[in-house]
Parts: structure tokens; sequence; C-alpha cells
């Protein structure tokens, strides 16, 4: 015998719970005197950031879920671009956001800003949430007071901070399954070699036409060879796995170099069929880094067209603080420096026809 699901109707209203959504604005300038007419915008403006980073914790949460075993297969990764790109088109909302908020002046938020302190968006439990899980770590932020950044949470909260802080971050998760790329080291194929053959020729032709520019004379064509490097320059990373690895001990670099070198394998053969999906995720990833610089550096600039140099209410410098974060908190900067190590498609080494057999979609027809 077979037992049908039974479907009972429900109203939009209840199923989206809007009576707690729209009783969610309450206006502090109201209940303590005169109401700031913009201090809904400012309300809804951050209760809709909240919504926005629930969902994008959501998605991130899939994809480490993904990624957590040493076999991710290609549907998986499929999957992963999709709700990564889903998390790219949110923060571009985010930053959209911000041109809302700024239809406030300075003066209609001087209105209720006294009412704040000292809240701040720094006690947003699931922005460090969505931070740490990306690889946004303690050891790597720049703090703003003398305690850690969680502390202002709950203690069960500040328990969730430090478990993330503990765990695997989808930066490391990623890291580890570049690492495992099987092509790294493939028989008769050694990919550092003929690389680094195709970079001399590259800088090569690159040196001969700055020395035969008309244009230049020759202090100048010094000038431009010496800063257009060599392979000791601008290449080191990939050429001297030792630097690489005296570079991630100081700081300079974060991604391993095996990690590395399977990212620039991933973008220089991102045409090979089994190639497309992990470029996309790289090229997925790159970008969302680039989406959040860009709202940092957006919020930056709001709180200095709002607050000019004043402190912020949560007692950090302000827009000085925020402009510090919007260069040293980059999780990704190692995959937007692939771009350095790129060169011409047409000097890219030619792979060997087993190795694109291997990277293809072919069969045998008997």
């Amino acid at each position: 015998m077979s037992s049908d699901k039974k479907y009972t109707s429900i109203h939009y209203a209840t199923y989206l719970e809007l009576h707690k959504l729209l009783d969610a604005q309450h206006p502090r300038s109201k209940e303590l005197g005169q109401e700031a007419h913009e201090e809904t915008l400012f309300i809804i403006i951050h209760q809709v950031y909240e919504l926005w980073f629930k969902q994008m914790i959501h998605e991130i949460e899939s994809v480490m879920t993904m990624f957590r075993t040493n076999n991710v297969h290609e549907r998986n990764i499929d999957e992963a671009v999709l709700r990564l790109e889903r998390v790219n088109e949110i923060l571009k909302l985010l930053i959209q956001q911000i041109n809302v908020l700024e239809t406030m002046t300075p003066i209609d938020f001087l209105e209720f800003r006294a009412y704040l302190f000292p809240a701040s968006g720094f006690q947003s439990f699931q922005f460090r949430c969505f931070e740490v899980m990306l690889g946004l770590k303690l050891e790597k932020r720049i703090a703003y007071t003398s305690h850690k950044y969680y502390k202002e949470f709950s203690p069960e909260e500040q328990l969730t901070i430090e478990e993330l802080e503990k765990s695997l971050s989808l930066f490391d998760l990623i890291q580890s399954w570049l690492e495992r790329m099987p092509f790294i080291h493939f028989e008769g194929f050694e990919f550092k070699s003929k690389y680094l053959h195709a970079v001399e020729n590259m800088l090569k032709k690159e040196s001969d036409a700055i020395m035969q520019s008309e244009y230049l004379n020759s202090h100048e064509k010094e000038m431009r060879a010496k800063m257009n490097g060599d392979v000791s320059t601008f290449f080191k990373n990939i050429f001297n796995e030792e630097f690489h690895n005296q570079q991630i001990s100081e700081g300079k670099v974060r991604l391993s170099y095996n990690a590395s070198i399977a990212a620039l394998m991933i973008q220089l053969y991102g045409t090979e069929p089994l190639l497309q999906l992990p470029c996309r995720l790289l090229n997925t990833i790159t970008e969302m880094d680039e989406l959040l610089t860009n709202w940092r550096y957006r919020h930056a600039q709001m709180v200095m067209r709002m607050l000019g140099r004043k402190t912020g209410t949560g007692g950090s410098s302000g827009h000085e603080y925020l402009m510090e974060t919007v260069k040293k908190h980059q999780i990704f900067i190692d995959f937007h420096n692939i771009s350095t190590l790129m060169i011409p498609r047409s000097d890219i080494p030619e792979l060997p026809d087993v190795l694109k057999k291997e990277l293809g979609f072919s069969f045998s027809q008997k």
C-alpha cells in the first residue's frame, strides 16, 4: 500500500513569515526621542545584508562539503561553480546596495548616529563566519582592538568562530584539491622545463621589441628592459621551489608550490575539455575575491563620505581601518597572481598526444 504525501495549502505571508520580517524595524530615534526618517532605510539595508550573508554561508558550506573528500567528482565541480557564481551575484548586489544607502546625506545620518553606539558592522557574526570559512583566519586579520575580533559575540557564537578558525577553510580545501591534480607529474611531459623555455622565448621577444623601438632613447630602453624582468624576477616563485616556500614562511605567498603549479597549468590549458570546469572554478573564486575587495572599498568610500575622518561606532579608526582591509584582507590573492605567470597562447608548450587524450573526450570505433 503506497502512502501519498499530503500537501496542505499555505499563504504567501505565512510561508515567508512576513509578520516577523516586516515587524523587525524599530528605529531607536523614535523610541528615544524624535524619529529620524532615514534610520528605517539604515536598518533595512543592514537587515538585507544579513539575509544575503546567510545565503552566502549556505552556498559556501555546500561547496566545502563537496571538496572535503579526496575524490572530487566532475559533477560536483560543476555544481560548486554554479553555487559560487551565485555568491558572486549576491556580492554584486551587496555592492549596489551601497548606492541606495548613499541616497542618505551625512547630515541625515548624524540625526541618529549617536543612538548607535557601540553597535557596529564589526559585530556581524555571520559576516565574520563567512570570512573565516573562505580563509581569513585570525593570523591574517588586521586587529582594530586589543582583544580578539570575536570577543564581542555571545559565548555560543565565540565557540562557533573558534571551531571555524581551527577547521579547514575553502582556501585550504581548494589548495588540497589542486595539489592532488594528477597531471602535475606526467611521464613524458616535464611542464616546468618546457614552460621555462616558453617564458625565455617570450621575454626575449619582449626585450627585442624594446631595443628595436624607434620611440625610446637608450636610457629608456635600458629602464624598460629592467622593468620587463627575467626568469629570476616575476617567475622566480615557479622555477625555484625553495624561494617559493621562503615566501610562504614570510607571509608574502600563501598557496603551496604544487598547488601553484597546478593552478598555472589549469589556466594555461583551460580549453582542454577536462580542464574547462577546473578553470571556471578558479576564475569564479578569483572573481569572488575581487568582488569582496570591491565591496570593502565601496564600504570604505561610503564611510568617508558619511563620516570623513571620524572614528567608527565600534571603536575602529573608521575609513583608515577599512582601507587597510581592502588590501590586506584579500584571501585568494595568489590566484590573482597567476596572471603574472601567464604567457601568450601561441607560446604555450604543446601537450603530448597521450596527455591531450587524457584531458579530452575520445572514443575508439571498431
